[in-house]
């Protein structure tokens, strides 16, 4: 069994507030998953009863929105926590969990982590930061989809993929996503973003080379969503 005092997640989310004893405790309730790419972890309208931590890996939070298309809300990667807000709220998740690449979670039941939340005034507050950093994230990216058109969108989309996932060794976008999933982040038609990409290739701003991305002129990306 991994000890949750040693685990990565520990250092980056909530879990941090927890003292030796509450992370022994943890770690003899939470079960341990492989989740390989592709694999739903929860889907929307699921109760979930519980919390995941993110031990390796990349998931996409997506919502169905009515024309049936997945929307992109949230990436979300290693050391972070799925599940807080539906947990605290105590309904249902509006969202649903797909891996984008093979990922190692654990799964910690409400009732344990219900328990660190009334008796750990520093855990309870950390829970709650994070739900508003999650809300006021929401915030900005709907005032991005409302103030910005589709081209400032995806400039900002792929510096943001470059920011917070990282570069390969050969300096592509560590995280690669497909058209249709980029087109459900920046709130268009998959056709318009490829010719978008295109658009950017040819003005020397990337590279492509099927799903991998790499940004040549990271400046003029960043004027552009600006």
């Amino acid at each position: 069994m991994s000890k949750c005092e040693q685990c990565i997640v520990r250092e980056f989310s909530s879990l941090k507030a927890l003292g030796k004893d509450e992370l022994i405790k943890m770690a003899q309730c939470k079960t341990s998953h492989t989740v390989k790419k592709g694999a739903v972890i929860f889907e929307e309208g699921e109760n979930v009863n519980g919390i995941y931590c993110i031990k390796d890996g990349i998931c996409k939070l997506t919502k169905l929105s009515s024309n049936g298309k997945d929307q992109i809300v949230k990436l979300v990667k290693k050391g972070e926590l799925l599940g807080q807000r539906s947990m605290i709220s105590d309904e249902p998740v509006n969202l649903t969990a797909v891996a984008l690449e093979d990922m190692e979670v654990c799964f910690i039941p409400k009732t344990e982590v219900m328990g660190f939340f009334n008796d750990n005034n520093k855990f309870s507050m950390n829970v709650m930061q994070t739900i508003c950093g999650d809300l006021k994230d929401a915030d900005d990216h709907m005032v991005s989809l409302a103030q910005k058109n589709v081209k400032e969108r995806l400039a900002e989309t792929l510096i943001y993929l470059e920011d917070t996932f990282g570069k390969n060794t050969d300096g592509s976008l560590h995280i690669q996503l497909s058209r249709e999933e980029l087109a459900g982040i920046i709130g268009t038609a998959t056709e318009s973003c490829i010719r978008l990409l295109s658009d950017f290739k040819k003005l020397g701003f990337i590279t492509l080379e099927s799903k991998k991305i790499t940004i040549l002129d990271r400046n003029k990306l960043k004027r552009l969503s600006e």
